[in-house]
């Protein structure tokens, strides 16, 4: 009775691993983007990143989903006060940009479109990628934190200055729901 007991314990967990592997395979990374079009205008654009999940076999979160964003260099902890506005500026270098907390709210100068504002709220889903820098956009962004507590950012320039592979799915933000569907990997909810 033990035996089949564990035979069957073996086999449900070898279904759930199976079911995690197609998941992860499945499910892409959609991120919000700062790019700059034809006419060298910044824009925001949602995009889904090339590689999608993989489970995870490092130790400490092995059998987790994970996704390689890439190598980078020089990682940047920034802390901004509440209020700070970062004016029109282009993006340094194409960089991740993590904001772990607080609240950035980034707008393209000139156009007062829905799809040229997006709000990044500090924390799960506050990581965006920045692409908009010289060699593309002559004006570039704006970058304001209207919180009232300060926002802390991590800026991670890619390695080479490379922009990772991806599709743009649309011009604006990531819809919530395009970016919170990543928690159900996490809850086995996808």
């Amino acid at each position: 009775m033990q035996i089949m007991y564990s035979t069957c314990c073996v086999f449900r967990a070898l279904v759930t691993l199976l079911m995690i592997v197609e998941t992860c395979a499945a499910l892409k990374f959609n991120v919000t983007a700062l790019s700059a079009n034809k006419h060298r205008v910044s824009t925001i654009e949602c995009w889904q990143m090339d590689t999608p999940f993989t489970v995870s076999t490092d130790a400490g979160i092995a059998g987790s989903a994970s996704i390689s964003l890439g190598n980078v260099t020089n990682l940047v902890y920034t802390v901004l006060p509440a209020g700070f506005d970062g004016g029109v500026h282009v993006a340094p270098k194409n960089q991740w940009v993590v904001f772990t907390k607080g609240l950035a709210v980034l707008t393209i100068p000139g156009d007062d479109s829905p799809k040229s504002t997006a709000s990044i709220q500090g924390g799960g889903f506050g990581l965006i990628f920045a692409a908009d820098t010289k060699e593309v956009s002559d004006k570039g962004h704006i970058t304001r934190y209207p919180g009232i507590t300060e926002t802390v950012a991590l800026q991670a320039p890619t390695h080479d200055g490379k922009v990772p592979n991806h599709k743009i799915l649309y011009r604006g933000p990531c819809k919530a729901e395009q970016v919170a569907g990543q928690l159900g990997l996490a809850t086995g909810k996808v």
